[in-house]
């Protein structure tokens, strides 16, 4: 018989309440919570490895089971009253599932052409802006996404809500900026930053070699370190007031135009 948990203040709710509202909690543990359908399979199809998966039968039916190969061990049943009290959204179409953290490491970064185009991004922290870079880079399918000093770590849920399960589809490292700078310097990628000091127009670059463009924050921009250590630091012209636009939004252009160059 499937297990199932039909109490509220069971312990393994609590410990998905837990894992969902404390980064500590997720650091402490290793494990992450994920829901709806479609974010589950992305993370399945990225050899996440599932701790548990918890279906409400009132609204996940069973016939959708046939969409995962999930063991009969990783499932449990939990009543209306229990997936909402740990449903972090209200549209997660009865299905939540805690897996475990990957490490994110340089060191496990793995590329698959001679000329890779790395997305990378310095110091974001509002999760909105996280999963817009990720959508925008899973659009570019670039080869990698790196984060300079992360301040919100990557399994935030809302990150994997505002991703829309980008954040499995991308493969993704985190660093800080020196370590980063080490690292595309012994790859010889060339680095590119979305900097005003010293720039140039980012139409005049060839990102056609192994790349790297780098962006910042609006409020804060990017660190002097960046701009000592850039091949060719870029900016966009802007034509209004002000001078400077949403981190996602200038990924978007710079990254399509490396694509443009490459032939898409």
């Amino acid at each position: 018989m499937r297990k199932q948990i039909s109490s509220t203040q069971n312990k393994t709710v609590k410990q998905i309440l837990q894992l969902q509202e404390k980064s500590r909690n997720r650091r402490k543990e290793g494990l992450f919570v994920i829901e709806g359908i479609r974010e589950i399979q992305l993370a399945q199809k990225a050899n996440y490895e599932f701790e548990a998966v918890h279906i409400c039968p009132e609204v996940f039916t069973e016939d959708k089971l046939k969409n995962f190969t999930f063991s009969e061990d990783q499932l449990t049943e939990i009543t209306q009253e229990v997936y909402q009290k740990i449903a972090y959204r209200s549209s997660t179409e009865g299905i939540l599932a805690v897996a475990k953290i990957k490490t994110h490491a340089l060191e496990d970064i793995q590329f698959h052409s001679e000329n890779p185009l790395i997305l990378v991004a310095e110091a974001p922290e509002k999760p909105g802006n996280i999963g817009a870079i990720l959508r925008t880079a899973d659009a570019a399918n670039v080869d990698t996404v790196i984060i300079a000093n992360p301040k919100t770590d990557l399994y935030n849920p809302n990150i994997i809500r505002s991703s829309v399960g980008c954040v499995f589809t991308n493969q993704i490292a985190t660093g800080s900026t020196s370590e980063i700078i080490q690292f595309l310097k012994e790859k010889e990628i060339a680095i590119y930053s979305a900097i005003l000091q010293e720039s140039d127009l980012y139409t005049k670059q060839d990102f056609t070699k192994a790349t790297a463009i780098v962006v910042g924050t609006e409020a804060d921009g990017l660190s002097e370190e960046w701009r000592v250590n850039s091949t060719q630091n870029i900016h966009i012209p802007m034509q209004g007031e002000i001078d400077s636009m949403n981190v996602s939004v200038a990924a978007g252009i710079l990254i399509f135009e490396a694509k443009r160059q490459r032939g898409f």
